[in-house]
């Protein structure tokens, strides 16, 4: 059973992108100019809805599977500098969430579907990695990423938290189904970029979010429930 609402949970749990950096609208605007690369007949709407929060290599999987198109070797690779190299120019935090984690008073790390050196490259671009204390885990560290549970289970245990008491906040529909999964409460967030057409978030209410948020101000208030 996941933490009831109304007590302050133990371990926050925070997805990165889209949920701490504004990255999500750079990021899969370079996947899908990649992929259109390399012949896959997709637009960048159906890469948002189908694999935002996800990591590469089950994109790619996916993308061998359902366009029969297999990524030619550097494929990957490149596409992480172009994003890496989009990001130097244009990423920003969200806006208020410095604060807004500063004046926590429960342990937070960082739990992503991104490789290390992206996650950690986004992080100091916008000067959060100091509020988790070096408290930042990739999905390169588990046998599987989300929407498996295996992420959020390996954070709380690095964190010594029960996953009951441990409350995610994610902005993708597999983010929400890994931490229901892991048996956590989990909360949607919609104030990234990417959420502009959708602020109700109704998705991930069906995946198993408990309550949608779009702004930082009201994140204490969101954490007690």
């Amino acid at each position: 059973m996941t933490g009831n609402a109304g007590t302050a949970p133990a371990l926050v749990i925070f997805d990165c992108d889209g949920v701490l950096v504004d990255s999500e609208p750079l990021s899969l605007a370079c996947l899908t100019a990649g992929l259109n690369r390399i012949g896959v007949p997709i637009d960048l709407e159906t890469v948002r809805s189908r694999f935002a929060g996800t990591s590469m290599p089950s994109i790619m999987g996916h993308i061998e599977r359902d366009y029969g198109v297999a990524a030619p070797a550097g494929f990957v690779d490149d596409v992480k500098a172009e994003t890496l190299a989009t990001f130097d120019r244009e990423l920003k935090a969200l806006n208020g969430v410095a604060g807004a984690i500063r004046a926590l008073s429960v342990p937070v790390c960082v739990a992503s579907s991104s490789d290390p050196v992206r996650l950690r490259h986004s992080l100091t671009l916008t000067g959060l990695l100091p509020l988790f204390s070096g408290n930042v885990f990739s999905s390169t560290q588990v046998p599987r990423g989300k929407p498996h549970p295996d992420l959020f289970l390996f954070a709380a245990e690095r964190m010594g938290a029960a996953p009951a008491a441990c409350l995610v906040i994610e902005d993708s529909v597999p983010g929400v189904t890994a931490a229901v999964a892991a048996g956590m409460r989990v909360v949607g967030f919609t104030g990234g970029g990417h959420w502009g057409h959708d602020p109700e978030g109704a998705d991930l209410l069906r995946a198993g979010a408990a309550t949608i948020f779009s702004d930082y101000s009201n994140l204490s208030k969101v954490i007690t429930g």
